[in-house]
């Protein structure tokens, strides 16, 4: 049915797609949201500094 080359082939196949498969599901779940998070959270931290240095001038 397979000669050992395909065979090797089809591994390589699987083995890259996997990988790629593990790598999005890695970036949407907790990458994206960590950056997300990150920025959303020195965004406060940022209008809450000039809040308050304009309150205090």
């Amino acid at each position: 049915m397979f000669d050992f080359d395909q065979y090797l082939g089809f591994l390589a196949f699987l083995t890259i797609l996997t990988i790629g498969f593990w790598l999005m599901m890695f970036l949407l779940l907790f990458v994206v949201p960590y950056w997300l998070g990150g920025n959303l959270m020195e965004m406060w931290k940022e209008r809450r500094e000039a809040r308050r240095v304009k309150r205090n001038a």
